[in-house]
């Protein structure tokens, strides 16, 4: 558009003229070259999660509070043991089960973050079948390690191999995701800093781990 205002500035009768004298639409392309449209169908399992967490956000009063935690020492840990652990169980040591371990710790010291609310009841567990959220062809799913309280770090890992590759296979059945009492969902693999996961519902809270990164952290005075 050539502008015929003051110092070539395009005014809104020069944009008027312009809509009016229409638009060579060859110049005009999106990411394919075209400017075409195309329809899918949604699956029956992404409609019903799109229901399911619009549900959710309806019908719960939801908080998210954010926590930084000094990571080093797992890293130190898990630098450490990595070969000899993966060369000892089959299963490489991830981060996940450093994280699972410690919410059985916690969900042990506070129950009702590991209960859910039927009615005018809470509902307490005596185990924990932890939700880890895992990326599948078919969108984001959730399969569930069961009892993950009585698990050591090897078999936890075992099990969301199991899981992630059934999920990945799509393979994974209604049972594998059914029943979890509290659910773990990681952002950082993605590299968010934040986010605040939705409920998965009925259960009352949710933790979502984020990137690691090095920072300066002032630590007795001085920066570390």
């Amino acid at each position: 558009i050539n502008g015929t205002g003051k110092d070539g500035r395009i005014t809104k009768q020069d944009v008027l003229a312009a809509m009016s004298g229409g638009f060579d639409t060859a110049t005009v392309q999106g990411w394919g070259g075209t400017r075409e449209q195309r329809r899918e169908k949604m699956s029956m399992m992404r409609r019903k999660i799109a229901e399911r967490l619009v549900a959710v956000k309806n019908d719960t009063a939801m908080l998210t509070t954010f926590n930084e935690v000094d990571m080093k020492p797992i890293m130190d840990i898990r630098a450490k043991y990595k070969d000899k652990f993966a060369k000892h169980h089959e299963v490489n040591l991830g981060f996940m089960s450093f994280f699972t371990k410690a919410v059985t710790e916690a969900l042990n010291l506070f129950p009702a973050v590991n209960g859910q609310i039927d009615g005018n009841e809470m509902i307490f567990h005596d185990y924990a079948d932890i939700g880890i959220a895992v990326s599948s062809p078919k969108g984001l799913l959730v399969p569930v390690v069961r009892n993950a309280e009585q698990m050591s770090l090897a078999q936890i890992e075992a099990e969301i191999k199991r899981l992630a590759i059934k999920a990945r296979d799509g393979k994974i059945t209604p049972d594998d995701m059914t029943g979890g009492t509290f659910t773990i969902t990681n952002g950082g693999v993605f590299g968010s800093m934040m986010s605040t996961p939705i409920i998965n519902a009925p259960q009352t809270a949710i933790l979502g781990m984020h990137n690691i990164i090095e920072r300066p952290i002032a630590e007795n005075k001085e920066v570390v």
